[in-house]
């Protein structure tokens, strides 16, 4: 990581939240009060409706917006002093919709990083759990993806965007919901991939299935942009609140 002067400092993952107020403009806010800390390994899920604030998050530890009040610190670093550039590559993000683009399967995964060498390349393949399918097509690694890679799968195409973020040796991933468009048996490789991936990571995860954020260290249920409860999946059930009546299938996400 650099900050605006210059300086080097190796980060290690640690994400904390301090009484953040955010809002777009000063009439609409759209979260309220928010402290929060993610160690490094440790995995924290945010569940909620739709417009509850969960992506909002991760776009301001990305600094996509500023905030209006409270602070965000990376490894006690206010994110305001880090670097723009250097805080985006410190971090791995793996969307729902996954990008592409036009050249081999070796360097889109090469994208990820792009001193990484064809060892390292195959290595977060393998980590990924594409490795094998990659090595059923035609040419292997030097298999031409086009257009955003229609002739892939929507699976294929995912277990890629998760090589990419493997070989990032980013310290904290983003997942939002990485499994939502893609079949059961797809989804369990998905899944080995990005426990792999998670290892050793600080990992926060946008949830829509509440069976992919049983294991997580905390879960942060979001409502109207406050968080409303928090806790681990057992913790939560015993509450019998929100997350549990999410759980139970009393309620449904909106």
């Amino acid at each position: 990581m650099v900050k605006p002067d210059g300086t080097l400092v190796p980060l290690r993952g640690d994400v904390r939240f301090d009484h953040v107020v955010f809002g777009y403009d000063e009439r609409k806010v759209i979260l309220h009060d928010i402290s929060l800390f993610a160690k490094p390994g440790q995995k924290i899920a945010f569940v909620g409706s739709t417009g509850a604030g969960k992506t909002t998050i991760t776009s301001l530890i990305n600094r996509f917006y500023e905030i209006q009040s409270g602070t965000i610190t990376y490894d006690g670093i206010d994110v305001r002093d880090i670097r723009k550039d250097s805080l985006r590559r410190s971090l791995g993000v793996v969307l729902q919709d996954t990008h592409l683009f036009t050249g081999t399967i070796r360097e889109n995964i090469r994208y990820g990083r792009l001193d990484a060498t064809d060892a390292e390349v195959e290595q977060a393949a393998k980590m990924a759990s594409a490795h094998s399918f990659i090595m059923r097509l035609e040419n292997g690694y030097d298999t031409m993806i086009e257009g955003d890679g229609a002739n892939l799968s929507q699976g294929q195409r995912q277990l890629l965007n998760i090589a990419r973020a493997a070989i990032s040796k980013a310290p904290v991933l983003i997942l939002d919901e990485a499994t939502s468009s893609v079949d059961t048996r797809t989804e369990r490789h998905i899944e080995h991939g990005m426990d792999r991936l998670m290892a050793e990571r600080t990992t926060l995860v946008i949830a829509h299935r509440l069976s992919t954020v049983r294991n997580a260290n905390a879960i942060m249920v979001l409502e109207n942009g406050e968080i409303i409860e928090r806790g681990d999946h057992d913790q939560l059930l015993e509450q019998k609140g929100r997350y549990y009546e999410l759980y139970t299938g009393k309620k449904q996400l909106a």
